[in-house]
């Protein structure tokens, strides 16, 4: 019994010792980027979800529509709203800002970004996990977060102008 208590903790030290070296790898990663001025397709792995890319329906999420000409203001919310869930925006300009989150347990580092497409009025999403397969739905969920957190800002804007819907 006891050698069974010995071999149990050494693998849960040996697992707890990997996930720390991959959730330090992590932070030495960068987000993607835009790729001829879109967000970066999403790799083959599940832990990551994109609004750019329609066709793709395993990584894909609905991006948000902004109804008003000048989206400053939808800028500014986003911004809020990504510092409000615990997010560190690490590079923003016009119409494009990156953040990182990372994991309370082991530290992992995950990238959002956001890109505005005033022309059409669209604010597109990405988030993805910077090592590993899976995420177990958490950047999904960080995403519907975002856009559930968004839309209540905008509600309280009390001004249809302003109110904002998701492009289904």
């Amino acid at each position: 019994m006891k050698v069974i208590y010995l071999i149990l903790i050494i693998l849960t030290g040996i697992f707890a010792t990997i996930f720390f070296m991959l959730a330090y790898l992590s932070k030495s990663g960068v987000a993607p980027g835009l790729t001829n001025g879109r967000l970066a397709k999403c790799p083959y792995t599940p832990n990551c979800v994109c609004s750019e890319y329609p066709n793709n329906s395993r990584h894909y999420v609905t991006p948000l529509l902004f109804l008003q000409d000048n989206n400053s203001v939808h800028y500014v919310i986003i911004k809020a709203v990504i510092k409000e869930m615990g997010g560190h925006i690490v590079h923003e300009n016009d119409n494009y800002l990156a953040a990182i989150f990372s994991s309370s347990v082991f530290g992992f580092v995950d990238d959002v970004e956001i890109r505005f497409d005033p022309a059409n009025r669209i604010i597109h999403m990405r988030s993805a996990s910077r090592v590993g397969y899976s995420d177990a739905g958490v950047n999904t969920k960080r995403l519907q977060s975002l856009k559930v957190a968004y839309n209540s800002k905008i509600a309280g804007l009390n001004s249809p102008y302003e109110r904002n819907l998701s492009v289904e």
